[in-house]
């Protein structure tokens, strides 16, 4: 891959604390995305001071501190509250699904979900930034 490719790859960053699903998504998206993944909510949000994603994809049921939680300091966050989140559980709940609306989530996945389909919604929003007329990445710098 040459460096430009790199360069305008979006980067994605994967919050769940689940080893096997961060390992499946990367496997998932190593080659369109540029992938960083971390196994907290805690660690996302240090992370967010440092580095602002193109996405977050998100897991809601993490032990200390949940994706709701998470997505809620997240919104407060000036540099990162319009970063697109998608809520990824294995667990369907109408009030989760409610609240994490109310805080601005683009798309909500239930585990387990296919390749084809993280990579949809994906797409979906990015497609969704491109039209909305948001600058990219290349276009900011």
């Amino acid at each position: 891959m040459s460096q430009m490719e790199e360069i305008s790859k979006k980067r994605v960053l994967a919050v769940d604390d689940d080893v096997i699903i961060l390992t499946r998504i990367s496997s998932i998206l190593r080659n369109d995305y540029e992938l960083v993944t971390v196994n907290s909510g805690m660690r996302a949000l240090r992370y967010l001071k440092l580095e602002q994603p193109d996405l977050i994809l998100l897991d809601i049921r993490m032990a200390q501190q949940d994706g709701i939680e998470t997505l809620r300091e997240i919104r407060n966050m000036e540099e990162c509250r319009n970063i697109p989140v998608i809520m990824l559980t294995g667990v369907e709940n109408k009030d989760t699904v409610v609240e994490s609306a109310r805080l601005g989530i683009c798309d909500y996945l239930l585990k387990p979900f296919s390749s084809v389909e993280l990579l949809k919604r994906i797409r979906r929003v990015f497609e969704e930034e491109e039209k909305d007329g948001r600058p990219t990445e290349n276009e900011e710098s």
